[in-house]
């Protein structure tokens, strides 16, 4: 049974991650069907997930995917990551992990590290989530200027830094506690609360916050007790 009448038959839920695939080809080359191209992909792409961070060049290298089936898969992934994050787009988010939760479509892919400032009013609303800066494998320069317009812009009360780290370990490095120190110092004289920093590895998380790293502001905090670090400030698995 091909795979559209199976979608017809039983629902789009039962179909296998290649028989999805072969839908979004939608028809195959002489030798090959459209099952076995999107089969190869999967296999030299290293399964969906790994799809995602491949760029266009490297998928038109696998054998029967050119330039427009390489567009094709792509443009497919990022739909359904952003269909996923964009549930509800100004959330109430009261910790750590609902943070990281919401952070995970857009920065979970990622091959070079990204810094994102999420602006919150005092109601833990989030009313902007703000990628500010871009970098490399292991560095991301990120400009304070950058950071505080973004809350600004949003008319933010408090702030959560966050930025990911490609090679999978969350721990904080040293440039990363100076940087969050320097802009809790820039937060006090604009008046707008750092709250935390997290940093997004693979399948885990830590939050400053939780580890004692970030430096207590003067005042009561905007979240007070709602958003509560996490043992450890991370999540496994």
């Amino acid at each position: 049974m091909e795979a559209r009448e199976r979608l017809y038959r039983i629902g789009v839920a039962a179909l296998s991650d290649a028989e999805l695939l072969a839908l979004v080809l939608g028809s195959g080359l002489p030798g090959k069907s459209a099952r076995q191209i999107a089969e190869a992909v999967l296999f030299e792409g290293g399964g969906l997930k790994s799809l995602c961070q491949h760029y266009p060049q490297e998928l038109c290298r696998i054998p029967g995917v050119g330039k427009a089936r390489a567009a094709q898969i792509l443009a497919a992934l990022e739909l359904s990551r952003r269909a996923h994050h964009q549930v509800d787009r100004r959330p109430r988010l009261k910790s750590p992990e609902e943070i990281y939760r919401h952070l995970l479509p857009s920065m979970s892919a990622l091959r070079k590290e990204a810094f994102h400032v999420l602006c919150f009013n005092s109601r833990q609303v989030l009313l902007q989530d703000a990628r500010v800066a871009e970098g490399t494998l292991n560095a991301c320069p990120v400009d304070p200027r950058e950071v505080f317009g973004a809350a600004i812009a949003a008319h933010a009360s408090g702030i959560v830094l966050a930025h990911n780290h490609p090679s999978g370990d969350p721990e904080p490095s040293t440039l990363d506690v100076a940087l969050t120190r320097q802009l809790v110092e820039g937060g006090q004289i604009l008046g707008i609360q750092v709250l935390d920093h997290l940093v997004l590895g693979d399948g885990a998380f830590t939050s400053m916050l939780a580890r004692g790293q970030l430096p207590r502001p003067a005042w009561q905090p905007l979240f007070g007790r709602a958003l509560r670090p996490l043992t450890g400030g991370e999540e496994s698995g």
